[in-house]
C-alpha cells in the first residue's frame, strides 16, 4: 500500500487542470434538464467516501438535491459499498455509479468536483488533506479530527488550496441554536458567566474475543493509521467511537456539536480556553476505553467558564440536560435540538434589531454547502471553527487522562510549559500512513 498522502504529480496536475477548465462548478439557474433538474453540465459532481450509518444519511441528503450528480461511492466494507451504489443507481434509474474500496480512487477522478467524507474519526485527516490538495470541495463529518495536530493540518490544507469546506455541524443551520447565540451575543442575559454543556454518558468497557473479519470487509485498510489489533465486531462501524485509538467517546462525538454552539454564543469560534481541568471515568477493562462519566471545566481569558459534563449528578446534585445553557448576570438561555428556553421568558419573543449582531444564517446545511461551491464563499460551518471547537473536547480528554489541570495557549496551540501534555497533541501513525 502506498503512502497515505501520496498522489502523483500527474494526478495533481490533472486535478488542477480540470478545475481551471471547469471553473467553480456553479449550477446555472437557467440551465435545466428534465423538470427542475439542472442539465448534467451544470450539476455539482460528487463522490461519497464512507457510506456507513452517517454516510448513508449524508448520501441520501445530497441525492435529494437536484443540483448534485453523485458519480461514485467508496467504503472498505463491501456490504456498505454495495448498498450505497444501489441507492445511487436507484435514484438515477441506471447502473452508472462506480464503487471503490480505496478513497484515493475517487480523489484521483477529474470528473468529481466535491466529496462527502463520513469515515470514522481516525480516517478524517488523510482524506481531507488529499482532497484539498486535489482541489476538491469537501463536506466532512464531525468530529473533525482525532487529534489537535491533525485538525490544524486539515485546516491549513483547506486554506492553502482554497477549497470550500463544510463540517457536518448541522446545528449551526438550525434557527433555535442561532437565535440562542444571538441573544447571548447581544447581551440579553447580561454579561455571560458560564456555559453548561450537557452531553450523553459514555459506554462501559466491553470484552469481545477476536474473530475473523467478515467477508468483504477490508479490516487492514479500516485500521489505517491506528495500531494493529485483532478484529472484533465491537471495534468497528458504530462502536469505533468508544475506543481511544479511533475516537474520543461522547466527549468528542457530541462535544463536536455542543461545544461548537457554546463557542458561537461566546464569540470565540476562532480561539479557545486558557485552562482546562476535570475528571473522567475511563474503563480499565474491555476494548471500549473512552470516558463513561466525565466533567471538565474550561476557563477563557476573559473569565467565562465552560463546564462540559455527562448526565451524572454535578457537585450540587443537579444534572445537565443534553444541550447548552448560557448563564449571564441577568438571566439564562438554554437550547437543544427541538427546544429553547430562557429566563426571563420574554427573551424568547424578543427581536434582534437591525443594528445588533446577526449571526450567519443558514436554514439548509447541505444546501449551504452547495451554495458556497457556487459563490466560493465560506460555509456556515467552516473548518477552522470545527477545529477550534473539537480542540476543546480534545483538551478535556487530555486533562482528564492526565488527571490534572492543563494550561493552554490558543494562539500557539500548545500547552504552557507542559511537555507531557504536548506529547498528547498528536499520535504516531502506523506505516505507511502519515501526514
Amino acid at each position: 500500500m502506498s503512502s497515505g498522502l501520496r498522489l502523483t504529480r500527474r494526478d495533481l496536475l490533472k486535478s488542477v487542470t480540470a478545475a481551471a477548465v471547469m471553473g467553480p462548478y456553479v449550477v446555472s439557474a437557467g440551465a435545466r434538464g428534465a423538470g427542475d433538474r439542472p442539465a448534467p453540465s451544470n450539476r455539482v459532481t460528487m463522490g461519497a467516501i464512507g457510506t456507513g450509518g452517517m454516510g448513508t444519511g449524508d448520501l441520501n441528503g445530497f441525492l435529494g438535491k437536484s443540483e448534485v450528480q453523485m458519480l461514485a461511492v467508496c467504503d472498505v466494507d463491501k456490504a456498505h459499498r454495495d448498498k450505497a451504489k444501489q441507492i445511487v443507481d436507484r435514484k438515477y434509474g441506471n447502473t452508472s455509479c462506480l464503487d471503490y474500496n480505496d478513497f484515493r480512487e475517487i480523489i484521483r477522478r477529474d470528473d468529481i468536483q466535491a466529496v462527502m467524507i463520513a469515515t470514522p474519526d481516525h480516517w478524517h485527516a488523510i482524506p481531507v488533506i488529499l482532497a484539498a490538495r486535489a482541489g476538491k470541495d469537501i463536506h466532512a463529518q464531525k468530529p473533525l479530527s482525532l487529534t489537535i495536530r491533525e485538525g490544524r493540518a486539515m485546516s491549513d490544507a483547506v486554506r492553502r488550496y482554497g477549497v470550500v469546506f463544510q463540517t457536518g455541524s448541522q446545528q449551526r443551520s438550525d434557527r433555535k441554536f442561532r437565535f440562542a447565540c444571538e441573544l447571548v451575543r447581544n447581551g440579553r442575559i447580561g454579561k455571560l458567566q458560564t456555559m453548561e454543556v450537557g452531553l450523553p454518558t459514555g459506554k462501559a468497557g466491553k470484552n469481545m474475543p477476536p474473530e475473523p473479519p467478515p467477508a468483504g470487509f477490508d479490516y487492514e485498510f479500516w485500521q489505517g493509521q491506528a495500531p494493529a489489533t485483532p478484529y472484533t465486531a465491537g471495534r468497528t462501524h458504530w462502536d469505533f467511537r468508544w475506543i481511544l485509538d479511533y475516537s474520543g467517546g461522547q466527549v468528542t462525538d457530541w462535544g463536536a456539536h455542543h461545544c461548537d454552539i457554546a463557542q458561537w454564543g461566546n464569540g470565540t469560534s476562532y480561539t479557545g480556553p486558557v485552562e482546562v481541568e476535570g475528571k473522567g471515568d475511563f474503563p480499565s477493562d474491555g476494548i471500549w476505553n473512552t470516558a463513561v462519566t466525565y466533567r471538565f471545566v474550561c476557563t477563557y481569558a476573559g473569565g467565562v467558564k465552560m463546564i462540559v459534563a455527562d448526565g451524572s449528578p454535578q457537585p450540587d446534585g443537579s444534572r445537565f440536560p443534553n444541550g447548552i445553557k448560557f448563564v449571564g448576570t441577568e438571566g439564562w438561555v438554554f437550547v437543544s435540538r427541538g427546544k429553547i428556553d430562557s429566563e426571563p421568558k420574554s427573551l424568547l419573543t424578543s427581536a434582534i434589531g437591525p443594528d445588533e449582531i446577526h449571526l450567519y444564517e443558514s436554514n439548509d446545511h447541505k444546501g449551504n454547502f452547495l451554495d458556497c461551491i457556487k459563490t466560493r464563499g465560506e460555509t456556515i460551518a467552516p473548518i477552522e471553527n470545527a477545529h477550534r471547537s473539537i480542540t476543546i473536547a480534545h483538551l478535556g480528554n487530555i486533562a482528564m487522562l492526565l488527571g490534572r489541570k492543563v494550561r493552554w495557549n490558543p494562539d500557539t496551540e500548545q500547552f504552557v510549559n507542559d511537555a507531557e501534555a504536548d506529547r498528547m497533541l498528536s499520535r504516531a501513525m502506523r506505516a505507511p500512513w502519515h501526514l
